[in-house]
């Protein structure tokens, strides 16, 4: 651990955080011991205070006792854990501050007097600041982010330099395990953890176990190649998997039988890019839904130190199995390479600054290799991979099985695999059967380029079984019929049996079919020319199939048939499939048949009640003109509507309407909510109950239909509008050169409710005024709101000219509307 300059005061170690506040402290925390750390809670035991006392005084003492030499061991190992984070703290501050140890000490306790924390906390903290490593990244961020929950102490930094020094200070894997259950894990509720060690071969050797029996340690010491578990799957998956309940996945693992339902993570971690260790880690319970990221980043930590613990203990020959040296497979390996018949190369691991799997060295070339560029042996040997083969990262998918391969232990096999290389920056390819293991550090890679004879054979023979296709050479005279495997099959008939010859191919057709083999025999035979035909088969063993026979004659230079070679082909799925796609076809026929029908008598129905063109209504020196145009297509028939009415009380019925949908139930909604408008109105009522009326129509009498409309009674004898709305755009009235919409009353869409009442405003017209009511398909727009698309239209009829037709005529020819929705407008003006 290499310690810092930290930002600040140079020289000196930057202040830790402020101390939280007592508020947020648990209410239950545990004591601490000598050194700071929390003692661990007391195990199960005799209580001093029970039953036991009453009945045996000399047994209670004695229990108790026990419980007090085992209290004074966990907190001398709690001490001993402190000191030793303490003792790291002071020699930081003695390397940065160029003081003794005595003065480091004293300065280590003035700052944990200012900031409010213990010793203990403090020395974590400053080792954080110096190591800047993955166990301080993690302790960092649980502080920042637990420290936003209320109730949540932030100790993850003396949890975890304590399991650190644990670990490091730990004689083998199994003390480390125990270091890291009980400093890191058991404050996460965690009671079991696993330190699985990565073989070349992809096995699992269990290096270290806490919080297992050990029968169940024994049970699981090896992991042979292939048995799926939790860690198996972290290891070949190279990422974190978790599981809520362990029981759910079906994976057996260390402590499954104790813990079915508890939870369970497994990580694993390596050092220049070889996974060498699997943490796992086990709950009692089930897991709720995912973990907070703190708490995934403080077990990616502890099993990056699991890694690197497990390194130093294969490298002192402390760890559970025997140590390897680096080199110990290397000759072996040479020799295995050469004594292979196919070309081989040996690759070791080439690291970057950084300590990083970059890319592999070719250290060793055997003497067959063959390069698939032509390049000799010597510009391969001693180059990196990606330097001789620059595409196998893309091309090929090379380079990831190596990565694979080398990080797991787990071997590749792979058949056909494309190797690409450039030859004068021309990509040269080549298939090839491709192998992939590791031994120690290295890599043996095999590939065996196809020969090209063989692989356009076992092309042919591929493309002859997913085809259906079967080939034969029938020859003159008595030198029999030559027939491939895919022959028998579509016979149905064994490898054992004799061919059948062309001319007792009527013995296994359809007999309505005789007539149309006879044709093709004769045109082959006796024409002696090229000839197919297809036919219904019946085989042997009872199935039908549908077969296209093609063959053609071989003639000598005398123009003598000398044998006939052919090919069969089953078209039985393609037969059915035309089958099919013809009655689909007469299906989707009849069916765009009837939809068209259907068009057509919506679009009758709505030109029978409001046809394109009206002529204007005059009376009482009211000038009242409609246009209505439908929608460009047939098929987006609409509800959209007007009426224009004069009732018994000489009053002028004036509305607009627009039914949600399109097609025949669209249209005929809109001639209910029509007819029922105009029948309502003779009553007298103003304009709010009609559509209070209309409104308990929609709802009770139609099929969950909504609409928007208008109704607006214009009284000629003081040249009052009154009117309401149910969800519809206002109208807008022109006076002079000035344009606006009228103030909106209160009222939603019809059908939406039971039971509503619509406001009624009344409006004063004067001479000259003109009123539009319109439905949306005037001004909407895909790409602005309603709102916008209102004041664009109110800005462009500000200027009334000509007369009242010619003014909507320009308008709908000028409108912005780009949704071919059906448009009603009345136009109104007062002489």
């Amino acid at each position: 651990m290499h310690p810092s300059q930290h930002p600040g005061e140079p020289g000196r170690p930057s202040a830790p955080p402020p101390p939280r506040s007592p508020a947020a402290e648990p209410e239950a925390a545990a004591e601490p011991g000598p050194s700071g750390l929390p003692s661990p809670p007391a195990p199960y035991g005799p209580d001093p205070g029970g039953a036991g006392t009453a009945a045996d005084p000399g047994v209670s003492r004695l229990a108790a006792t026990v419980e007090r030499l085992r209290r004074e061991v966990r907190e001398a190992h709690a001490a001993a854990d402190g000191r030793a984070l303490i003792e790291l703290a002071k020699g930081i501050f003695v390397e940065r501050l160029r003081c003794s140890p005595a003065q480091a000490a004293r300065e280590l306790a003035v700052l944990a007097e200012q900031a409010g924390v213990g010793r203990l906390e403090l020395a974590a903290e400053v080792i954080n600041q110096a190591a800047r490593d993955r166990v301080a990244e993690a302790a960092v961020r649980f502080v920042s982010e637990a420290g936003r929950e209320p109730g949540r102490r932030p100790t993850p930094a003396v949890s975890l330099r304590s399991a650190e020094s644990g670990a490091l200070a730990a004689s083998d894997t199994q003390a480390a395990a125990q270091s890291i259950l009980e400093h890191a894990l058991a404050p996460l509720d965690a009671t079991g953890v696993a330190i699985w060690s990565a073989g070349p071969d992809a096995s699992l050797t269990l290096a270290g176990s806490a919080g297992f029996t050990g029968e169940e340690a024994r049970r699981w010491r090896y992991v042979p190649p292939g048995v799926a578990t939790p860690a198996r799957r972290a290891l070949t998956e190279l990422r974190t998997v978790w599981f809520d309940r362990l029981s759910v996945s079906g994976l057996p693992s260390i402590g499954r039988h104790e813990n079915p339902d508890g939870g369970r993570v497994a990580v694993p971690a390596g050092t220049g890019g070889r996974i060498q260790a699997v943490l796992e880690i086990c709950w009692p319970k089930p897991l709720e839904g995912p973990q907070p990221p703190q708490v995934r980043r403080q077990i990616e930590a502890l099993a990056e130190l699991c890694a690197h613990t497990l390194e130093a203990h294969q490298a002192t020959g402390v760890a559970a199995g025997p140590a390897e040296a680096p080199d110990r497979h290397w000759p072996e390996l040479v020799d295995l390479a050469d004594g292979l018949r196919d070309a081989a190369l040996v690759l070791r691991p080439h690291l970057d600054p950084e300590g990083l799997l970059g890319d592999f060295r070719i250290h060793h070339v055997n003497p067959v290799f063959i390069d698939i560029g032509g390049r000799p042996r010597s510009a391969i040997l001693g180059a990196l991979v990606l330097e001789a083969y620059p595409l196998a990262a893309e091309a090929s998918g090379l380079f990831e099985k190596l990565e694979h391969v080398y990080a797991t232990g787990e071997p590749f096999r792979g058949d056909h695999m494309r190797l690409t290389t450039l030859v004068d920056d021309v990509p040269i390819s080549s298939a090839a059967s491709v192998s992939i293991s590791r031994h120690g550090e290295n890599l043996l890679l095999i590939w065996r380029v196809q020969d090209e004879a063989a692989r356009l054979a076992s092309l042919l023979q591929h493309a002859q079984r997913l085809g259906r296709l079967g080939g034969f050479e029938e020859h003159a005279g008595a030198e029999g019929i030559s027939w491939n495997s895919q022959m028998y099959a579509l016979f149905g008939l064994p490898p054992t049996a004799r061919p059948v010859p062309l001319e007792r191919l009527p013995d296994y057709a359809h007999p309505d079919d005789a007539i149309t083999i006879g044709r093709f025999l004769r045109t082959l035979f006796h024409h002696r020319r090229p000839a197919s035909t297809a036919f219904r088969m019946q085989r042997p063993d009872g199935v039908t199939r549908h077969i296209r026979v093609v063959a053609e004659p071989v003639l000598d230079q005398r123009r003598q048939l000398v044998s006939v070679r052919g090919a069969f082909q089953d078209i039985s799925a393609q037969h059915w499939t035309e089958v099919a796609l013809a009655a689909t076809r007469d299906q989707l026929a009849h069916t765009e048949q009837e939809s068209a029908e259907r068009s057509r008598l919506a679009l009758q129905l709505q030109h029978a009640i409001m046809p394109p063109t009206r002529g204007p209504l005059d009376t009482d020196g009211l000038r009242v003109v409609v246009r209505y145009r439908p929608a460009e297509t047939d098929s987006l028939v609409g509800g959209d509507w007007y009426d224009v009415a004069v009732l018994p009380s000489q009053q002028i019925l004036l509305c607009v309407g627009d039914v949600a949908g399109h097609g025949i139930s669209a249209a005929t909604s809109m001639v209910v909510l029509r007819n029922a408008l105009r029948g309502l109105a003779v009553t007298g009522a103003g304009p709010g109950q009609l559509l209070t009326w209309l409104n308990s129509v929609t709802y009770h009498l139609t099929s969950q239909v909504t609409a928007t409309a208008i109704c607006a009674l214009y009284d000629p004898r003081d040249r009052s509008l009154r009117w309401a709305r149910a969800g519809h755009l206002p109208p807008v009235l022109v006076r002079s050169t000035e344009a606006g919409p009228l103030a909106l009353p209160r009222g939603i869409l019809l059908g939406a409710v039971a039971e509503t009442r619509y406001e009624e405003l009344r409006t004063e017209l004067e001479p000259d005024d003109r009123l539009l009511m319109f439905t949306d398909g005037l001004i909407e727009r895909r790409d602005r709101s309603a709102e916008n698309a209102l004041e664009q239209l109110i800005s462009t009829v500000g200027s009334p000219a000509g007369d009242l037709e010619t003014y909507l005529d320009r308008l709908l020819t000028h409108s912005r509307s780009d949704t071919d929705d059906d448009t009603c407008v009345i136009g109104i003006q007062l002489s």
